[in-house]
């Protein structure tokens, strides 16, 4: 069989698994943030369907997938249904650049535990990030609702606000490593040279506009439930309501394995190939690493959520542009004249 067919069919392969996993980890964040809210708020949270309600994700997409999808007389019809399309797209297609191990030899072929080994990576995340914001804002402006217009707006802002600071941010981090390439960033962080210790104004700074960026509280305006009703998702039901739902928890994931990826080392366990391990065994324990590091994080996300309240918006506005964008500016400048010192 010529190489190339292989080659797609291992790609193939990738994008199944990984996006399977993917999905599944998401159907059981929703499950987790459900029981930590109930733990937080001195409650049980669901236990019924299931052992400690471990089904209770499947039961909860069954009971979307028969509720009636009504949509308003007055709004766009193929925009209204192309915006959760759209959603839940960009969150599953951004996980495709974050190398979750290093290599894996399988019939003599060494295999990158990657699906995409582009060397642009950051600038693919960057990019697909950015592109989150057009479902929310066309699921807005396509339902004809005041509440669900103001909550696209919102959203359109937010991420103007923010994500100028996530990139300026990241420009730190490929000073540091003289690359784009996600895997390269990795494994310069062998050992304890995790870039969260280089650079922790970055990695505070990328942390706050990922929150921003996934609409999550304190940085929850564009749904605002006291405020927007349900923001840009008022007028959706059924399984167009279950695709934003998903895309939410879906980015939560995978913003949490690209912080991983940029800040905590990605798939390095410290020191892990001094201890003589076989090949096979090194690499299972640096997919659980990876795994652990993100599954640390979406705790991290939902902790965050239920301790912290929102922000009023003229206040997630100042802290964007007055707050963030400085510090990370300035981060910026220190970390170029810091790298432009030692290299000479």
């Amino acid at each position: 069989m010529p190489d190339w067919i292989i080659d797609i069919l291992i790609t193939l392969i990738k994008i199944v698994v990984v996006e399977s996993v993917l999905l599944t980890a998401v159907a059981f964040t929703v499950y987790e943030e459900r029981r930590v809210a109930g733990f937080i708020q001195n409650r049980l949270g669901p236990n019924r369907v299931g052992y400690q309600g471990l089904l209770q994700p499947f039961a909860d997409v069954l009971k979307l997938l028969l509720k009636e999808d009504i949509v308003p007389a007055n709004a766009n019809k193929f925009v209204h249904s192309l915006a959760p399309g759209i959603s839940i797209f960009v969150a599953l297609s951004t996980i495709a650049v974050v190398p979750f191990g290093d290599k894996i030899m399988i019939a003599g072929r060494e295999i990158k535990l990657q699906i995409a080994d582009v060397n642009i990576g950051i600038l693919y995340i960057l990019a697909f990030l950015s592109l989150g914001v057009y479902g929310i804002t066309l699921s807005g402006w396509s339902s004809n609702s005041k509440y669900s217009l103001l909550g696209g707006l919102r959203s359109s802002a937010q991420m103007l606000s923010y994500e100028l600071s996530m990139g300026l941010s990241i420009i730190g981090i490929i000073l540091i490593n003289g690359s784009f390439e996600l895997d390269t960033i990795v494994q310069n962080q062998y050992g304890w040279k995790w870039n969260i210790i280089l650079q922790p104004v970055g990695f505070l700074t990328f942390l706050i506009a990922s929150f921003a960026e996934t609409n999550r509280t304190p940085f929850d305006l564009p749904e605002a439930e006291q405020e927007l009703v349900g923001g840009y998702h008022t007028e959706y039901s059924s399984m167009k309501f279950a695709m934003f739902f998903l895309a939410e928890y879906a980015a939560v994931i995978v913003s949490s394995s690209v912080i991983t990826t940029l800040f905590l080392g990605g798939w390095q366990f410290p020191y892990l190939q001094t201890f003589g391990l076989p090949p096979l065994a090194v690499s299972i324990i640096q997919i659980l690493t990876f795994c652990a590091k993100v599954a640390f994080m979406v705790f991290f996300f939902i902790w965050v959520r239920w301790t912290i309240p929102r922000f009023r918006y003229d206040q997630l506005m100042r802290i964007g542009w007055q707050v963030m964008l400085p510090l990370a500016l300035l981060n910026l400048v220190a970390t170029a004249i810091i790298a432009a010192i030692l290299k000479n």
